[in-house]
């Protein structure tokens, strides 16, 4: 009897073992997957707060990106569990935690591009106002206080900026230059680039803004007749790029059996990839013919 015994014993041992050595390994892999959870969030949550300061700070906007930052967390928590919810598909709520994510980011983006287009179209009236102010006879910088004082945001924040560098010691040419780095304009550019020389060569800069503001208010001008010459162009490049898609969706609601075998043969597939580059070229060169640099 001892020897079967012996046998049961060390059987159950091997599988107590067995059982400790899995329970072991499950716990080293979640450890593992926790700590590079933990990491991953950590780099995540730096590096959005860092560019939601300098972004935040581009466009005036004080607000604290570690608030931002939770924001964030919990609406893509939010919405994949809402999506989860509604398809019961693991890949739709993926989708949709990547595109909340990276919203802020496009956010950020297209605010600091609303704001650049609005400096440009208020640069022309900043540069006649100045230069009525020092045909007036003040100085230069009486000139941009009173710009700052009845201009409207977001050139009045910029040009305050620049006085409040001069007022730390910065020289009227470094603060021009930085201006000029905040704000990525041609108009800026020609703007500051005319205040240099003029300062320099001691001409009129009071003529020399107003030619300036001159030359900026026809070049809006035409940007705008561009614009409105081209926009047709631009409608067709979406009507061309959106409409293989919704005759697809058509198709496939109408005639599902045949549009079946799109996404499940090989020939499919290859005509799913000619259609999508077909598109994508497609709409590329529409957008690159209608586009015209001023």
């Amino acid at each position: 009897m001892s020897g079967p015994v012996a046998a049961g014993l060390s059987t159950s041992t091997v599988a107590t073992i067995v059982a400790l050595v899995v329970a072991l390994a499950i716990f080293i892999l979640v450890w593992s997957v926790v700590d590079l959870a933990s990491n991953g969030l950590a780099r995540y949550r730096r590096l959005f707060t860092e560019r939601a300061h300098v972004g935040l700070g581009e466009l005036f906007l004080f607000i604290d990106p570690s608030r931002l930052f939770v924001i964030n967390i919990a609406l893509i928590l939010l919405l994949s569990a809402l999506t989860w919810g509604l398809t019961r598909d693991p890949v739709t709520p993926l989708i949709v935690a990547l595109l909340t994510a990276w919203a802020p980011r496009f956010t950020l983006r297209w605010l600091r591009q609303r704001r650049i287009h609005k400096l440009e179209q208020q640069l022309p009236d900043a540069l006649q106002m100045l230069a009525g102010a020092l045909k007036a006879g003040v100085s230069l910088s009486q000139g941009i206080q009173q710009l700052v004082r009845e201009a409207l945001p977001p050139i009045s924040q910029e040009f305050d900026l620049l006085l409040r560098e001069q007022r730390l010691g910065v020289s009227m040419d470094t603060a021009l230059e930085n201006l000029n780095q905040r704000v990525p304009l041609q108009s800026m550019t020609l703007t500051v680039s005319a205040m240099r020389i003029a300062s320099e060569t001691g001409g009129q800069l009071a003529e020399t803004l107003e030619r300036a503001s001159q030359t900026l208010r026809q070049k809006l001008a035409m940007e705008d007749k561009i614009r409105s010459l081209t926009a047709q162009g631009k409608l067709q490049a979406w009507v061309v790029g959106a409409l293989p898609l919704l005759l697809m969706f058509a198709l496939n609601k109408l005639e599902p059996a045949a549009m079946h075998l799109m996404f499940t043969t090989p020939t499919g597939w290859v005509a799913l990839v000619v259609i999508a580059l077909l598109e994508f070229f497609g709409v590329l060169v529409i957008r690159k013919i209608v586009s015209i640099d001023v």
